[in-house]
């Protein structure tokens, strides 16, 4: 397929997530900031990315427009994986991770997209064989840091059908409110974004533990700090991580290292769809539990659900638990519950909403 057009926009979404919407983030969170690619062939098919964009999403769209868009535009492109592979080589010296790679991750979902929707197949049924027509998701609460408003959300999840729930929360007493209020049945995970120190992870574990914690995720800072996390593990507490680790390449030396229980690569963030394929063989190959970090609404959601669909070692993937004040795709009204049900029309298989892309465009 031959290249002739590129476009990159920003799409800023309102959301109200029950709270103050606070959070680790630099200034208050309340806005999806979505950066979306909009690839065209040459016969006029067109297939759609997205790249991280969350507070960076400025740098993501120019990264894209300044260095991938006049290496693309014009190319035939027969091997995305090729494509990928070679893209990240003639721009590594901006980086291996952060905006170069967000950058890459949302041109090479669009390249996914168009290239099914150009053979008139579901997306997941060019990355191998699904082994499922719908994708169980777990509700994925923000930082509150409130003790009567994280369990009254937690509670709310429960009402919507979902069945599993991580937390954003950085105490035990936070946690364990959260505990009391839905009992000791429902599984609950929690997320400190490296917030913690090793010797406060490991005096935490055992109440962690006692709390019946599903996973704990991303404890300690670096993330990538694989020989401290293995030194947690078999405590009592799975570990989870991945969302901020950069290429294959990390994930290789985390499962060879053993350093967690379950890895988390983040489509729009790790490279597309091509690294995550990647990163599906390393997880077979190790027997590891993939759990996609996917706090997304656009074409990333869609394509964790499609790379989901193939990957049996994958049990759930992340449902970010806030009300958008609309949705570019019609995916919340076919949620059933705490399942997604996998799209099969051509591409990512759900037609984006033209007029709310429209009204949210940034200008």
């Amino acid at each position: 397929m031959k290249i002739a057009r590129i476009d990159t926009f920003i799409v800023e979404i309102p959301f109200h997530d029950g709270g103050k919407g606070q959070g680790i983030t630099p200034t208050t969170w309340n806005t999806l900031e979505n950066v979306l690619i909009r690839l065209e062939d040459e016969q006029g098919n067109v297939g759609w990315g997205e790249a991280f964009g969350y507070f960076v999403a400025d740098a993501t769209k120019a990264l894209i427009d300044r260095l991938i868009k006049p290496l693309l535009l014009g190319r035939q492109i027969d091997d995305i994986g090729a494509w990928n592979r070679e893209t990240q080589l003639r721009l590594h010296l901006f980086g291996r991770y952060g905006v170069t790679l967000f950058a890459i991750s949302g041109v090479d979902i669009a390249l996914w997209d168009l290239a099914a929707r150009r053979q008139q197949v579901p997306l997941h049924a060019l990355l191998g064989k699904a082994s499922r027509e719908q994708i169980p998701a777990y509700a994925s609460l923000v930082r509150y840091n409130d003790n009567d408003v994280a369990p009254a959300i937690c509670e709310k999840a429960l009402r919507q059908g979902f069945r599993d729930i991580k937390l954003h929360e950085v105490t035990v007493a936070e946690i364990a409110a959260c505990r009391q209020a839905i009992g000791r049945d429902v599984p609950l995970a929690t997320d400190v974004n490296c917030s913690w120190s090793v010797n406060n992870t490991r005096e935490w574990l055992p109440a962690l533990q006692e709390l019946g914690l599903s996973w704990l995720e991303e404890p300690i800072f670096p993330p990538e700090d694989f020989a401290t996390l293995r030194s947690f593990r078999g405590q009592g507490v799975s570990l989870s991580a991945g969302e901020n680790w950069c290429t294959a390449m990390q994930f290789a030396e985390a499962l060879n290292q053993q350093a967690v229980d379950s890895i988390q690569p983040s489509v729009t963030k790790v490279g597309g769809i091509s690294e995550c394929l990647r990163i599906a063989e390393l997880a077979a190959a190790h027997d590891a539990v993939v759990l996609p970090h996917c706090p997304y609404f656009g074409p990333g959601l869609l394509a964790t659900m499609h790379l989901a669909a193939v990957q049996p070692k994958v049990p759930q993937i992340e449902w970010l638990f806030v009300e958008p004040q609309d949705w570019l795709y019609d995916i919340d009204r076919q949620r059933q519950g705490h399942l997604l049900p996998l799209p099969t029309a051509p591409g990512l298989g759900m037609e984006l909403n033209m007029d709310v892309f429209e009204r949210f465009q940034r200008a």
